[in-house]
């Protein structure tokens, strides 16, 4: 029997991360890698590793993650996303697989990675929306005030500001492709697009962003925080639960926006 060439398949991937750990497989705790790497083990017999386009934090929710293996079987890549969704828990989803060329990598072919931010600003709480958004009502939020905040970060930074601890990456240098504060009816969505992320930026930079735009801080003093780095002044990160990786952008990728491009709606579309 011919032995199965080696190919590698690349994965579009929606979490819930409310019960994970983050993506990176860990010692102890419940990932989104390890579930995954489990069920590709079972069906092929053997430990394979997934690797990610990124790291997602804690409670931190994907609407697009990408990922990719390499794996010598018969089964075709396009199947794999059914294969995987019949057998992975409710809170992980395979949007889409493909073969991609060997030289392909979904972490260090990747372009830009976005994130959104989702704020919920109506008094009252609402089940439905309370584990994708921070709830934040204690003060009107003005959104242009936070939209004016955020465009002297478009560029070549050193955003060692909002840099947490415990983060292997030995700068803090980060290219911000773009930033956006749109409202719509309650939500305030913040997005943010760059070349890669630090540990923690942006829920440390949405904390801030929030007291600019009750007008606790002024859009001078935030500017002065992070071009002069001050680290210290940087107290507060905003809750896990309302940051989503929205997508990840490559230069040659397989599959048609519909796939990946904006996965998470907005709640309710007010």
């Amino acid at each position: 029997m011919a032995i199965a060439e080696t190919q590698r398949v690349a994965l579009v991937i929606q979490y819930l991360g409310t019960n994970f750990y983050g993506w990176q497989r860990q010692a102890r705790g419940r990932t989104v890698q390890a579930e995954i790497e489990t069920v590709l083990a079972r069906q092929l017999g053997q430990p394979v590793t997934v690797t990610g386009a990124g790291r997602t934090d804690s409670g931190v929710h994907a609407a697009a993650q990408v990922a990719h293996f390499d794996v010598a079987s018969p089964i075709p890549a396009e199947k794999w996303a059914t294969i995987l969704n019949s057998q992975l828990p409710e809170d992980i989803l395979i949007r889409a697989s493909a073969q991609v060329d060997r030289r392909w990598h979904a972490r260090f072919s990747a372009s830009w990675r976005r994130y959104r931010y989702t704020l919920y600003s109506e008094q009252r709480p609402n089940l439905f929306v309370k584990p994708f958004s921070w709830h934040y009502y204690h003060a009107p939020l003005n959104e242009s005030l936070i939209q004016k905040a955020l465009e002297p970060l478009i560029g070549h930074h050193h955003l060692a500001a909002f840099h947490r601890a415990k983060s292997s990456r030995t700068h803090s240098w980060v290219d911000v492709q773009a930033a956006e504060c749109q409202r719509q009816g309650p939500f305030i969505y913040i997005e943010i697009q760059a070349n890669g992320f630090l540990y923690g930026m942006v829920r440390l930079l949405v904390g801030m962003l929030v007291q600019v735009g009750t007008g606790m801080r002024s859009l001078e003093n935030f500017t002065e925080i992070w071009k002069q780095e001050l680290r210290e002044q940087v107290k507060y990160a905003a809750p896990a639960k309302g940051l989503c990786l929205l997508r990840v952008g490559y230069p040659d990728f397989p599959f048609p926006p519909e796939v990946w491009f904006d996965t998470q709606p907005k709640q309710f579309l007010w």
